[in-house]
């Protein structure tokens, strides 16, 4: 069901901790070699909705922009219960104000039941409604935190991108953020009430639960409710027609939000981490055993074969080993096209909407020689000005620290003034579909007109399908 607001207190309470995270099958939290992310704390319980506030002053007549960061995880996993999430350092940095927050995910936010019983008409969307809530929030409380509740800048990585990107689109929050960025997560279509509806099928025979007794999802055990959530397969936002009207950025950009400037950008090498995290094969591959790899990613491709594809790509990349070219094409295919998707929909939109920047990181983090590349969630870090404490992903040199600066800098800025440049960048432009103008983070932070045109042209052959739809 839809989050109702808490109960409001009188006097003072303690918010020395960060709050539970939402209930989930929790990653491995040990010691990791190599390219990997620092563990996230707390307790995990159904009480869940817990903001965290960062700011360097109260009730001192300051207005400072507000940075409120949505995490990722697509719409399962994760929490904001990490160093890697740190606001002080943006604080210190650009006098801002940094929220960060944990909601409901997998089948606790998401479980579509409208179809299915009388009592939960927003149950597909109840995740996304908690964000709405959480900025409802902020929009009434920030300014006892010294920020302003007319700059409300929202952004997140992955999952916590594709949630900015479907806020977008959701009459409910429109209004309650000023400024989106989003990191290597894009939302283009939601999903359609009849897979979701199949997908809670799927979990109520894991729960050997009937359709007339969906009710008795309230007295199952947390434990025994994730145990089945797994029979889904996905979850996300769905198109109700409730609190969702229209799929985020199709078959346009969202009319709702085409007055809000947008940041949107990928990493170079995203499936290096995404797919080689999980899968070291990818990172040995032979001439002879690319096809067959990458033949288990086909459904990305479309209509072209694996063969077709590396063919291409070895004429583009001459020099690409094996190994590279698996992680290029799935990074382009999976993971940049719904990103250009969206910048080529909002750069579309009529005269008079606000404009779009565009950046790739391309810098390659030294953990393990280079072998990671930009991987997924490298710019995380650079963006919370936090590589001193999370060496496992950008190692604590000088590239890092200076990049961090620059990049956390352009956050910054943007929340404060809804253009990211700023006097340690070159001149960004905005993004337009003649030049294709794009900001590449690396050692030489530089800007290119549509630096990956030929692989853009190659994707652009394949039919779009949002994963879950």
């Amino acid at each position: 069901m839809a989050a109702v607001a808490a109960t409001p207190w009188a006097g003072v309470r303690p918010a020395l901790v960060y709050g539970p995270r939402a209930p989930q099958i929790l990653r491995h939290q040990g010691p990791r070699p190599g390219y990997h992310l620092p563990p996230e704390t707390g307790p995990v319980s159904e009480d869940c909705l817990y903001l965290n506030v960062w700011s360097a002053g109260q009730r001192d007549g300051r207005k400072r922009p507000v940075m409120v960061y949505i995490h990722g995880g697509a719409y399962s996993t994760g929490s904001a219960n990490s160093v890697l999430y740190d606001g002080v350092n943006l604080c210190r940095r650009g006098d801002v104000v940094v929220v960060t927050l944990n909601h409901r995910l997998n089948l606790f936010g998401f479980l579509y039941l409208a179809q299915i019983a009388s009592g939960f008409p927003d149950s597909g969307n109840a995740g996304m409604l908690d964000l709405v809530l959480a900025l409802g929030w902020v929009r009434d409380n920030i300014e006892e935190f010294g920020g302003d509740p007319k700059r409300i800048l929202i952004f997140g990585q992955s999952g916590g991108g594709a949630k900015c990107a479907t806020l977008m689109e959701m009459p409910a929050a429109h209004g309650l953020f000023h400024r989106v960025l989003t990191m290597s997560g894009e939302q283009v279509t939601a999903s359609r009430m009849n897979s979701a509806t199949e997908r809670s099928l799927a979990v109520l025979h894991a729960l050997n639960l009937p359709t007339g007794r969906v009710q008795d999802l309230h007295t199952l055990p947390m434990q025994r409710l994730l145990q089945a959530s797994h029979a889904a397969g996905y979850y996300g936002p769905v198109r109700d027609l409730r609190n969702l009207l229209h799929d985020p950025f199709d078959p346009v950009a969202p009319s709702l939000s085409a007055g809000i400037p947008l940041v949107l950008g990928n990493t170079h090498d995203e499936t290096r981490l995404l797919i080689g995290g999980s899968d070291p094969v990818t990172f040995a591959l032979t001439w002879h055993t690319l096809p067959a790899k990458l033949a288990e990613h086909s459904h990305f491709l479309g209509p072209l074969s694996p063969q077709e594809v590396i063919a291409k790509y070895r004429r583009l990349y001459p020099a690409g080993s094996p190994s590279d070219l698996f992680f290029a094409i799935t990074t382009a295919f999976r993971s940049w096209r719904g990103q250009l998707i969206e910048a080529e929909r909002r750069a579309a939109q009529l005269a008079g909407a606000a404009p779009t920047w565009v950046y790739q990181l391309d810098w390659r983090t030294p953990i393990d020689n280079g072998k990671w590349g930009a991987p997924h969630t490298l710019d995380i870090p650079l963006s919370f000005d936090t590589v001193a404490a999370v060496n496992g992903m950008t190692g604590n040199g000088a590239e890092a620290r200076n990049l961090a600066s620059a990049m956390s800098d352009a956050w910054i800025t943007f929340a404060a003034t809804g253009d990211p440049n700023h006097s340690g960048l070159p001149h960004w432009p905005g993004y337009d579909l003649k030049s294709r103008s794009t900001l590449l983070w690396d050692k030489r932070i530089r800007v290119a007109g549509d630096p990956r045109g030929a692989e853009r042209r190659l994707v652009e052959q394949v039919p779009y399908t949002q994963p879950g739809t």
